[in-house]
């Protein structure tokens, strides 16, 4: 599964705008008065204007073999949230590195180095090597209900997690990352998950293209 378009809201329009296209170099592919969109790499981010907008998690992917040289680069533009003193977090289990920081809403954004995807760059590291979004958070009271509809309607199943707390559900390239929020914080930071609302146009590998919205804590399949 990938993500195609991904629509979230924001009380902070411009200064959300001036972060990510003037601070992180990413390409704005349309803007008006109560909205912006952005490439990142392969998906499409659409930032629309809301008084009442909460925080999100979302990881963008870069390249396998990137991960140090994204760390340099994102220290001369963000202040990292490290890790146990750690501002690269290694995942055993999942073969990846990541970092993590804060975006004007307090979103937290990851960047993670899937090494499983053996996706290499040649270049020096830029915002050219944001590959595409593949984790958005998804935070319920009950993750059952959410893997059923999304296994049922779009064939996507568990990647990692015990369906309790925590559950990753697609694959490298997209997934849905459910947490109970009754229970489980963000990390790195143990941040409170809001149940913020969102829109995403998805792939899945039949190449079908999907609508899956996040409305008042519920997930739903169109």
């Amino acid at each position: 599964m990938t993500f195609k378009e991904i629509t979230i809201y924001t009380s902070r329009l411009d200064l959300q705008k001036a972060f990510y296209c003037q601070k992180l170099g990413l390409r704005m592919t349309g803007a008006n008065t109560s909205s912006f969109s952005v490439a990142i790499g392969t998906t499409i981010i659409n930032f629309k204007y809301s008084k009442f907008a909460t925080s999100y998690h979302i990881a963008f992917n870069i390249p396998s073999n990137k991960d140090v040289e994204a760390l340099d680069w994102m220290k001369s533009k963000v202040k990292l949230l490290p890790h146990e003193g750690n501002d690269l977090i290694v995942f055993p289990k999942w073969n990846a590195t990541a970092l993590y920081f804060y975006d004007p809403d307090m979103n937290i954004i990851e960047l993670i180095c899937r090494k499983n995807l053996d996706c290499h760059s040649d270049r020096l590291f830029s915002e050219q090597d944001f590959l595409h979004v593949s984790e958005i958070g998804v935070p319920v009271r009950n993750i059952e209900p959410v893997y059923q509809m999304l296994n049922s309607q779009l064939d996507l199943e568990i990647f990692d997690g015990d369906g309790e707390r925590f559950c990753a559900i697609g694959e490298e390239t997209g997934m849905f990352i459910v947490i109970n929020k009754e229970v489980k914080k963000w990390f790195p930071v143990d941040s409170t998950p809001f149940s913020s609302n969102f829109e995403a146009i998805v792939e899945t590998a039949n190449h079908d293209k999907t609508k899956v919205t996040f409305e008042s804590g519920f997930l739903d399949v169109f």
